[in-house]
């Protein structure tokens, strides 16, 4: 996964959860757009975390190398 790659996923993923976030609560539903947001929080979440491992797993061989 590129680097671009995740932000671009990020950006597209905060996209989509504020649209459903803006018209869950105009329809009233409040507690269904606050779960979204935290669907939405949780699952970049887990991307950022899998890239930080990725990151750090790298990091680490390149230092090996001296």
């Amino acid at each position: 996964m590129g680097g671009i790659d995740i932000i671009f996923r990020i950006a597209g993923v905060g996209i989509i959860v504020a649209a459903l976030h803006a018209v869950l609560k105009h329809a009233g539903k409040e507690e269904y757009a606050n779960w979204v947001t935290v669907g939405g929080v949780v699952a970049i979440l887990f991307w950022v975390v899998e890239f930080l491992g990725a990151f750090f797993t790298e990091v680490k061989s390149v230092f090996s190398l001296f």
